[in-house]
């Protein structure tokens, strides 16, 4: 038997709850005041994740909602991973605040250059890079929105998986407040009398481009 409105509610609001502070945890551990990383409340939030993914969601609005969750529990653990891999590489983001600063490096000694040889030996010829295959069409992500002020949530989680796409199809993210000021105008312009405007970031040509509609049409911001 499928669970309730009321239930599905109350799950789903413990879920963004619980994101919520495993963002605030991770936050605090790459600036320094957290001593070690937050694995019982990321799994403690996997484990939420997956269980109302098997939930039974007869409500559209319900399922639209719980899929913007996952949209930005999958967006912070591939954000999460790359700082991790950057700190173990030795390029922490930033200091921790109060860190003991280590003793100043001392001027490398100069070392007198080999002399130079008679004959350059022939280098040997390089192969050029075979091209790389141009990324399949496809749309990335979408988000419904009537208040992006009240929605705060969702407009992060949108440019959160925009801003992954762009970088991954080598292009420069777009600030937030340009990004926020476009969604803006957006529903301004099509979502008049408190009408739904369907948003997607889709993947065309190489590349990244957001698109806004009203509902049941078709077109691009």
């Amino acid at each position: 038997m499928p669970p309730s409105r009321s239930e599905f509610d109350r799950e789903l609001h413990a879920l963004e709850a619980e994101l919520k502070r495993l963002e605030a945890e991770y936050n605090m551990f790459f600036a320094g005041r957290l001593p070690r990383l937050p694995w019982d409340q990321r799994a403690r939030v996997d484990a939420m994740v997956k269980r109302m993914d098997r939930m039974p969601i007869q409500n559209t609005g319900d399922r639209f909602r719980f899929q913007t969750v996952q949209s930005r529990w999958a967006a912070f653990t591939e954000l999460w991973e790359r700082q991790l891999k950057a700190q173990e590489m030795g390029r922490r983001p930033g200091r921790p605040a109060g860190a003991a600063r280590g003793p100043e490096p001392r001027a490398p000694e100069r070392v007198p250059e080999a002399p130079a040889p008679r004959a350059a030996a022939a280098a040997p010829p390089v192969e050029p890079a075979a091209p790389r295959p141009a990324p399949r069409d496809r749309i990335v992500a979408t988000a419904r929105l009537t208040d992006p002020g009240a929605q705060e949530e969702r407009v992060q989680a949108l440019y959160a998986q925009m801003t992954q796409a762009r970088r991954d199809a080598g292009e420069k993210p777009v600030e937030y407040e340009r990004f926020t000021a476009l969604v803006r105008a957006q529903v301004q312009k099509l979502g008049a009398g408190g009408q739904e405007v369907a948003f997607r970031v889709e993947l065309k040509d190489g590349k990244v481009k957001l698109a806004a509609a009203k509902a049941g049409k078709a077109g691009k911001s």
